[in-house]
């Protein structure tokens, strides 16, 4: 579909593949981000290098509650989050934006499928206008930028309070002990080819939630009164302790323009303070 400024006029917030010339090719699956991917997402991707169509060699996964198909089955004026809602297909483009985001279907299907329902109410609840709302662009922002975080209180709130020598100096041992997991798409997108400020938004899971009941937790946690209050806090992804040798220099977080002081209250609600998500109507 034709497109302006690289984003496609469906798809809110969605980055077209012709904006990058990356690919499937490009990635490394061995950076720690993709630990959890790599054994779904590895084998897809060469199949993909090979040749065969991305929506093809996704549905034959068959991990994906859903079907991949060409983005050309999106009809022209229906937004994109309505169209999977009622037909249970995901238009996807060849390029990695959609390839991690099919990868997000396959490993979070019931957090996925959360995240349309909500999108897919708001939109029938008031349209798809000039305004997206509190509850479809803090969806977004999850959707696409997401990193879950289950750490001690101390690492939380360090972080939260950007307390940034604290968080990666003095309770590095921690790190040790925290897990992490990747979701968002256009985070690990930008990851293939990584640079010091791409920021994630955190969002923290209890410590008595198992890896195994993290999709159906995660799903049931993300009401639209919490998503409204945009319980999410930013960190740059290479600070991860472990995620980057630059970072074992102490000297790596003194770069303000990157690890920045927290902001006023009232800048720190924007959902998009910090990120790299260009906000769309």
């Amino acid at each position: 579909m034709a497109s302006v400024g690289g984003l496609s006029p469906n798809r809110a917030g969605h980055r077209c593949a012709s904006a990058s010339s990356l690919g499937v090719t490009d990635i490394d699956w061995h950076a720690p981000w993709l630990a959890d991917w790599r054994a779904v997402g590895e084998p897809i991707a060469r199949q993909v290098a090979a040749g065969v169509p991305q929506p093809e060699a996704l549905n034959a996964a068959g991990r994906a509650p859903l079907r991949f198909v060409p983005q050309a089955d999106l009809p022209e004026g229906q937004a994109y989050e309505d169209f999977i809602f009622a037909t249970g297909q995901v238009p996807t483009r060849e390029g990695l934006h959609d390839f991690f985001n099919a990868l997000c279907w396959m490993h979070f299907p019931l957090t996925k499928q959360r995240l349309n329902h909500l999108q897919a109410r708001e939109i029938a609840r008031a349209g798809v206008g000039q305004v997206r709302g509190p509850v479809r662009d803090a969806a977004t922002v999850f959707d696409e930028n997401a990193l879950l975080i289950q750490t001690s209180d101390a690492v939380w709130t360090a972080l939260n309070e950007h307390r940034w020598i604290d968080a990666f100096g003095g309770l590095r041992s921690e790190w040790a002990h925290t897990r992490l997991w990747t979701f968002g798409h256009a985070a690990l997108e930008k990851a293939v080819q990584p640079y010091k400020s791409i920021t994630v938004h955190l969002c923290r899971v209890p410590q008595n939630v198992a890896q195994n009941d993290l999709d159906a937790w995660l799903a049931q946690d993300l009401t639209p009164d919490k998503l409204a209050r945009k319980p999410f806090s930013p960190l740059p992804l290479l600070g991860v302790p472990g995620w980057w040798p630059a970072n074992e220099d102490p000297a790596f977080y003194a770069d303000a323009s990157v690890f920045r002081p927290r902001r006023s209250p009232r800048l720190s609600e924007k959902p998009y303070a910090n990120a790299e998500i260009t906000p769309t109507a």
